[in-house]
């Protein structure tokens, strides 16, 4: 009998091109016959070179199978969160190339996402089903919220004539993100209900069941809080109550709104809508290209807000995974958890960070997080971005991804790898932490 390692040798981080999405494979190797592999999202809305995710992600889906090796499986799949950019691929249609059938085949044997993502959560839940609790239909209103997208971009797929062609490409962008993939989202419950495997639906603090898998490796939660925790993460909606956020406080007033966007069903055209549906039903085709595009950032940012926010510690070595966290999610384990000034202290160290939401300003927290990493004088900072230049944001709003001033910090301050640099033909760039 062969003895296990106690802790891994070293960490080997691979970057997937897969143009405007997140893929990363984290492997922890424990000797040259014992190596255990995390794979972190896997998705993308936009391939470089005229790419179609239908040939590239099957090609990163098989290359993850040859690193895994023929008899292995994964330890874990991570969703951080539901936007395409991160799931499409364990989708098993056509779109993708059924590269989630080659995932699912690795028989991962944990499947983590955040709580929101919990099948069996009332449409009220305020955490997943471990726990017990009701009021405000924050999960439901997630699901909607994939709805008017999907109807939104449908609208600018039309090209009506009031709607410019820089407003449709973005919003077109946007509304595919945020369809709800129902093929991946489906295979991702397949695989944490097979055979050996585990699903788990995480919040600030909770256990991954890691650990148990990854001798030596320390896993910390910090995020999404629940609701429970705090209303951070939905505040948000609060901040624009004279557009749009201010009839987004409950599943019931945004799924009447959604069905007012394409006149709904029979059955609802038979209710009386709300007035505050009415006003986004009666003014949707009124509204200006920007005003629509602003409706469909805020839920974009909302979603971003649901995004694991995952800590591996190794050998005195520290690796961070955000997802696409914006600021209302980071700003609890920051600034409001019981022990944020430890989780502060212990983010300064971080030796290794996966840059948040592709490059967003936003989801790299100047002040609580960057400058924290800035300061250290001890080691070098390495970090990864995966992202596309051109697809998301606006240069003049200063809202363009990624941002040109962080670009800027991290390529001066930390030894940065990203995908948009890899030659054509190039899968992946590789980071080695020992």
């Amino acid at each position: 009998m062969v003895a296990v390692a106690l802790k891994p040798l070293r960490a080997e981080i691979r970057s997937f091109q897969v143009g405007f999405g997140d893929c990363f494979l984290l492997t922890f190797v424990y000797s040259e016959q014992d190596k255990r592999h995390v794979l972190i999202d896997f998705g993308t809305t936009a391939l470089p070179r005229k790419g179609k995710p239908s040939k590239q992600m099957p090609l990163v889906a098989d290359a993850i199978k040859n690193i895994v090796g023929e008899n292995g499986r994964l330890t874990a799949v991570v969703a951080t969160h539901r936007h395409a950019d991160h799931i499409s691929g364990f989708g098993t249609d056509d779109a993708t190339g059924r590269s989630g059938t080659v995932i699912r085949a690795l028989r991962p044997r944990l499947v983590l996402q955040p709580w929101t993502e919990d099948p069996d959560a009332a449409v009220d839940a305020k955490h997943a089903t471990t726990l017990t609790g009701t009021k405000q239909g924050f999960v439901a209103s997630l699901a909607t919220m994939n709805d008017i997208a999907g109807r939104v971009q449908r609208l600018a797929a039309s090209n009506p004539s009031w709607m410019s062609a820089a407003v449709r490409k973005e919003l077109s962008f946007l509304g595919e993100d945020n369809i709800a993939n129902k093929s991946a989202v489906e295979n991702l419950i397949a695989m944490g209900k097979a055979e050996g495997a585990k699903a788990k639906y995480l919040r600030y603090g909770d256990k991954t069941g890691l650990e148990r898998h990854l001798p030596g490796v320390k896993v910390r939660v910090l995020g999404p809080p629940d609701l429970t925790q705090t209303d951070g993460i939905r505040k948000q909606r609060s901040k624009d109550n004279d557009q749009f956020w201010h009839f987004v406080q409950g599943a019931v007033s945004m799924r009447a709104a959604s069905e007012a966007t394409e006149g709904g069903s029979k059955k609802a055209r038979g209710r009386p809508v709300p007035a505050e549906a009415r006003w986004f039903r009666d003014r949707l085709q009124t509204l200006s290209g920007q005003s629509l595009l602003e409706i469909v950032r805020q839920l974009d940012q909302q979603m971003n807000n649901t995004s694991l926010i995952l800590l591996f510690e190794l050998n005195g070595k520290k690796l961070l995974f955000p997802g696409d966290a914006q600021l209302e999610n980071w700003s609890y384990a920051l600034a409001e958890a019981p022990d944020h000034e430890a989780v502060c202290k212990t983010l300064a160290e971080v030796d290794f960070y996966k840059v948040g939401h592709h490059g967003s300003l936003n989801a790299t927290p100047r002040k609580l997080l960057w400058e924290a990493f800035a300061k250290r004088k001890d080691r070098a900072l390495l970090t990864m971005m995966s992202t596309m230049k051109g697809k998301h944001g606006n240069p003049a709003k200063k809202t363009e991804v990624p941002r040109r001033t962080l670009l800027a910090a991290l390529q001066a301050q930390s030894q940065l790898k990203d995908t948009s640099t890899l030659k054509a033909g190039v899968l992946e760039h590789v980071t080695v932490i020992q």
